[in-house]
């Protein structure tokens, strides 16, 4: 199974971006569906995941600006960022957890916020 990361890019400070990642098949018995952020020089950061249920998390520095969103038909994961800055520039890659708690990663997709 490969996700599919696409939507990036690079986008003017108060801008707006659609990310999406796709299952190259089909992925039984998913937990949590989710975006992670990478700034150069830093870690690994969650930034928004949404389980089967419907729960969502969102790290302090999106909230209200970013919204997760998931098609459980496609296998399929999406984030709507609005009101970009720079600080929410790296790399976003998105991430699929089953239930026994393997997860799969996308590649990753850039996203860059000029000033």
């Amino acid at each position: 199974v490969q996700l599919q990361a696409s939507g990036g890019g690079l986008v003017q400070a108060g801008g707006s971006l659609r990310l999406s990642c796709a299952a190259s098949e089909r992925i039984f018995s998913i937990n949590n569906m989710g975006w992670y952020r990478q700034a150069p020089g830093k870690q690994r950061d969650r930034v928004a995941t949404v389980t089967s249920g419907g729960t969502t998390y969102y790290a302090d520095s999106v909230k209200g600006r970013f919204t997760i969103s998931r098609d459980n038909a496609k296998n399929t994961v999406y984030l709507q960022m609005n009101s970009l800055n720079s600080e929410d520039t790296g790399v976003y890659y998105c991430m699929v957890r089953t239930s026994d708690g393997y997860a799969y990663w996308g590649q990753g997709t850039q996203v860059t916020v000029s000033a």
